[in-house]
């Protein structure tokens, strides 16, 4: 019995003595300055990391610019390519049906035609050929291909545009993170003195060195794997524009046939 009342004996005392300075603190600034601090909101979490983002930033040097840049300029154009070649603007799978179903039994309207050019880079091929059989009723095979291949190659490099500036930026990026790193190899060996070390810009060079070629790879790897994946969805839609022009063309000569004098 005398070991446990000791022992809260000396709880009591602990708790005391833990509460003491809270308990001075509230006496000395009084309950209006302790509901003060008790309620002062914190730092918003996203102040703390766009001050982070700046002070890499800053310790990255003058060579991150070009880099942001670059980094700017390659999301928007995967961004753009993106929403340009999808499968809907480009080659949308039933089109083809639709316009045999539609010229199954004559050609048709100019303004029919407009229309399927309009709906998407198919329908622009498609389109060009009929134009061709509209116009000259006794086309050759050989020149309704040859309107088609005018037609698929204007459509390929429809399908490829920005793709090589992507590229470019997917090459360039690491040069210049190396470009950086060379930049602060340089201010690494400027600070070397007889006296001794400058440690600020030493740090300084380390920084900038190794920020702006981890910056480099950062926008090179993206960019180098959105590139080849654009480069192999313009392949593919281009066989598939190959292979719809192949069906269509004994489809349409069949017009020529007809309208051919006996």
């Amino acid at each position: 019995m005398l070991f446990v009342d000791r022992e809260w004996r000396v709880a009591g005392l602990a708790s005391r003595l833990h509460h003491a300075p809270v308990v001075r603190l509230a006496a000395h600034v009084g309950r209006r300055g302790l509901q003060a601090i008790i309620a002062r909101p914190e730092k918003p979490l996203a102040d703390t990391e766009r001050a982070r983002l700046f002070s890499i930033i800053q310790a990255a040097g003058w060579p991150i610019w070009p880099l942001l840049l670059c980094s700017i300029g390659a999301l928007a154009l995967v961004l753009e390519r993106l929403s340009s070649l999808r499968a809907a603007r480009v080659v949308p799978p039933r089109l083809l049906d639709e316009v045999i179903s539609v010229t199954r039994a004559s050609l048709p309207a100019p303004d029919v035609v407009n229309k399927l050019s309009d709906n998407s880079v198919l329908g622009t091929v498609l389109a060009t050929g009929l134009r061709a059989v509209i116009a000259e009723p006794r086309i050759t095979e050989a020149s309704l291909r040859g309107a088609f291949e005018s037609a698929g190659r204007a459509a390929v490099h429809r399908m490829e545009r920005y793709l090589n500036t992507l590229g470019t930026i997917a090459s360039a990026a690491p040069l210049l993170g190396l470009m950086g790193t060379v930049i602060g190899m340089i201010e690494i060996f400027g600070s070397q003195s007889p006296t001794g070390n400058n440690p600020a810009i030493l740090a300084h060079g380390i920084s900038v060195a190794l920020y702006n070629t981890a910056f480099g790879l950062m926008i090179a790897i993206p960019s180098l794997m959105f590139y080849r994946y654009f480069r192999g969805l313009v392949d593919g839609y281009t066989l598939d524009m190959e292979q719809a022009a192949d069906r269509l063309v004994p489809h349409l000569m069949r017009f020529v046939a007809s309208r051919a004098p006996g």
